[in-house]
């Protein structure tokens, strides 16, 4: 393989790449590049940075991740044509240790839409992989839908990338069809019959349809695999990826039947979930495994007495090794910058004086709200802290309700810099602020989604609110935060249009066609 020791399994994070290509889940460039710095400083080895040649945007964000990285691969992804492989080499070119990754279908479904008989694509394979390996010598290929790939054939293709110049063959579940048994007998086949496979990584990329990704990565690892593909908090269209998080704490506490480790700093887990989180727009599900709200909480008077004696009774990891830590600082309205500084150090956010004069500010008047700030509302605060492209804010609101419908609401939006006002009314007093809004700004974007939970407890708990919006096929995501709901629910579809307007602008006409969901 390498002169690595051969129990060490490297961490590939394609949340830039395949992580976005959830639906509604588009990252701002200056998010891209946040995220990069984020998983190169926990210790990941190779960065997907995204798909050069879908657009401007991606090539340019891949480009700049490039240029910046200081420990970690940076890899970008290129189908099996020379355009995308040459537009992938000039995004990843600057970068310390750069990587091409290149792909085509090889089961029976896939081969079908290029309409390639399997000699066909053995040479475009063997093409494509030898000018990738001209312009870098770090390249990755992928048999996409692999797990649904005929044997002899899969062995013969592998066969050839390698000769070709292949250093990493990655072994994708693009459909997350296969099981833990048939991902480790894989595996084991491949590394048992491909000449030269000595000679390589083999990985492993699995998607999480019928719930078994990280299940299928880890039995890939114990028959050989040693890079394991995912993303954090386990993004991905669809059921999502492989959760990073998931895998290399897996590793850490069963390292007694699973002798294998990564270069992780595992407390940096929660600072980047959380950070994921916000800027994708999809909130971690309560019981998440690692990175869920209920992941280290205890309701249960069993459990709680236990924990009480021994947190070893129903606790397999402290909070602390993935970044929580317990503090007896009480936030309220009397706290100073220095104590919210610290509070949120604790809680992963290591913010500069600019970024903690804002929070500041919006902390103190969420104080003046409630009477005490717990964990949960200095993390939806952050999730709440807007970025540098809000073309349009909420100055001023007020709902009027009554016994009877309609309600109305009163709206001041600063739009482009200049203030406008109306009064909508509507089926309640969140329907009346959206069409207030829409009355400022109108759009065609359909409201698929409107979700509300409270993130603590009590008459003053903060609301987030999350809504979803798709607009000619866009789809994006708003979340924020607010002791008043309505008000939540207001900010949040604006931080959904804001994002709209961003995705229009980079979504035009001299776009390349491409299609590029499903990919790996």
């Amino acid at each position: 393989m390498t002169n690595r020791s051969p129990n060490r399994v490297l961490i590939f994070d394609t949340t830039l790449r395949d992580g976005e290509q959830s639906p509604g889940a588009t990252m701002t460039h200056d998010e891209k590049l946040e995220i990069a710095g984020l998983l190169d400083e926990m210790g990941v080895d190779i960065i997907e940075a995204g798909f050069p040649i879908a657009s401007e945007g991606d090539f340019n964000a891949v480009k700049e991740i490039a240029e910046r990285a200081q420990n970690a691969v940076i890899c970008g992804l290129a189908r099996a044509n020379t355009n995308d492989i040459d537009r992938c080499w000039e995004a990843v070119k600057h970068a310390k240790n750069p990587r091409i990754h290149t792909f085509i279908g090889t089961s029976p479904l896939h081969r079908a839409i290029p309409n390639l008989n399997q000699d066909e694509m053995a040479e475009r394979i063997h093409a494509t992989v030898t000018h990738a390996r001209n312009l870098c010598d770090n390249v990755q290929w992928s048999p996409m839908d692999a797990t649904r790939t005929e044997d002899d054939y899969l062995c013969r293709v592998i066969e050839i990338a390698i000769k070709a110049g292949a250093t990493t063959i990655n072994i994708p579940d693009t459909v997350g069809y296969t099981a833990p048994r048939e991902s480790a007998d894989l595996i084991r086949l491949l590394i048992e019959r491909v000449p030269g496979a000595d000679e390589v990584v083999f990985a492993t990329h699995c998607h999480n349809d019928l719930g078994m990704a990280t299940a299928n990565s880890l039995a890939a690892v114990e028959a050989g695999a040693r890079q394991v593909e995912c993303t954090i908090n386990g993004l991905g269209e669809r059921a999502g990826n492989t959760a990073l998080e998931e895998v290399v704490m897996a590793l850490k506490v069963r390292n007694d039947i699973m002798p294998f480790g990564t270069g992780i700093d595992a407390t940096k887990i929660m600072n980047i979930s959380r950070r994921v989180a916000s800027v994708s727009g999809f909130p971690v599900q309560f019981n998440k495994a690692i990175v869920g709200k209920n992941a280290f909480a205890h309701e249960s008077g069993i459990h709680q007495d236990g924990m009480l004696k021994n947190a070893e009774t129903f606790e397999i990891m402290r909070p602390e090794d993935v970044g929580l830590t317990e503090t007896n600082i009480v936030m309220g309205k009397h706290s100073g910058r220095a104590a919210l500084r610290s509070k949120l150090s604790d809680l992963g956010y290591d913010l500069g004086d600019n970024q903690l004069r804002d929070v500041f500010v919006r902390f103190k008047a969420l104080a003046d709200r409630k009477k005490e700030i717990y964990d949960d509302d200095l993390v939806a605060l952050m999730r709440d802290t807007g970025g540098g492209e809000e073309r349009l804010q909420i100055k001023f609101l007020r709902v009027i309700c009554g016994t009877e419908a309609p309600q109305s609401a009163d709206l001041t939006m600063t739009i482009d810099g200049e203030d406008r006002q109306t009064t909508a009314t509507g089926d309640g007093p969140v329907d009346a602020a959206f069409n207030a809004v829409k009355q400022l700004f109108p759009h065609e974007a359909k409201l698929q989604l409107y979700q509300v939970h409270a993130v603590t407890e009590g008459t003053d708990a903060q609301a987030t609110v999350s809504v979803r919006m798709e607009e000619e096929g866009r789809i994006v995501n708003g979340q924020s935060a607010d002791t008043d709901t309505v008000v939540a629910s207001a900010k949040a579809y604006v931080a959904a249009l804001n994002r709209l307007i961003v995705r229009r602008e980079k979504t035009g006409s001299d776009t390349p066609e491409i299609s590029y969901k499903d990919v790996s």
